[in-house]
């Protein structure tokens, strides 16, 4: 990967905001937003800002991931002082961070950018590990289903829900009342590497839990309990119906884009496994 060129030195004490291409582990962190009483990203990302330029500064993430789900493209972004260019900050950043957390890449924006409403289109991908045993390595990282799937009935079930539609049946209950439910799918994808599935989905937005449930939904279509048909029916049920539930730790926050190319060329995840 290689790296943004260097933004200009600037002054001591003069005011901007960076944007940070972050990748994390989310096993033994309570989701991605801050937290009083657990460990989040954002507590981790705002103790090392803090540690390494003496600023308590708030963090703004691109979308928010559940308690144990995973990114390899989260965007974040921040308001600092200080003068280190923004790739000399990335470097200092990451030695205070853990090992679960990396910043892949940081450039200086824009002050009035926004990592969720100036985002267009989000990708997520849940894995799921359809191998006969379950895994001890991975048991973290993907949703073990050991019994035979039809993948091919899943595929065509998730090109039944492609659109813009209303999604109400595939949020959490706890959506705000009065909140639009309606999102634009633009992919859903449903592919076999190895024992691993792949459901690959991208949207202008998400709501809570939706792209859990669309996979929990999915792998009963694939142990033949609903037809790909009864699947996009199932967009006609009551919120929250739909389900089960899958899994956070199966889920990673691919990418997130904008109008324009925050992080250059070559971070595209598309081609990594999970």
């Amino acid at each position: 990967m290689n790296d943004a060129p260097d933004a200009p030195d600037l002054e001591a004490g003069s005011a901007r905001r960076l944007a940070l291409l972050l990748e994390y582990d989310g096993t033994r962190f309570a989701g991605s937003q801050l937290q009083s009483n657990a460990p989040t990203v954002q507590s981790a990302l705002e103790d090392a800002i803090a540690a390494t330029t003496g600023e308590r500064s708030r963090v703004a993430f691109a979308g928010r991931t559940d308690a144990g789900a995973h990114a390899r493209g989260q965007v974040a972004s921040f308001v600092s002082h200080s003068a280190l260019k923004a790739n000399v900050l990335r470097r200092a950043l990451n030695a205070r961070l853990a090992a679960d957390v990396v910043i892949r890449q940081a450039v200086d924006v824009e002050a009035d950018f926004d990592p969720r409403r100036d985002a267009v289109r989000r990708h997520y991908r849940y894995v799921i590990d359809n191998g006969e045993t379950r895994p001890a390595l991975d048991r973290g990282r993907a949703w073990h289903i050991g019994g035979a799937l039809d993948v091919r009935s899943m595929a065509e079930a998730a090109r039944l829900v492609i659109g813009r539609r209303d999604f109400a049946a595939f949020t959490a209950p706890a959506e705000p009342a009065g909140a639009s439910t309606v999102r634009d799918l633009q992919r859903f994808d449903v592919s076999r590497r190895g024992d691993a599935i792949r459901c690959d989905v991208i949207a202008n937005a998400f709501l809570r839990h939706q792209v859990r449930r669309l996979a929990g939904a999915l792998v009963e279509v694939g142990r033949g309990k609903l037809t790909p048909d009864e699947y996009a029916g199932l967009l006609e049920g009551p919120p929250a119906s739909a389900g089960p539930t899958a899994p956070a730790h199966g889920l990673y926050l691919m990418r997130v884009e904008y109008e324009r190319e925050l992080f250059g060329q070559g971070l595209d995840s598309g081609q990594r496994l999970c």
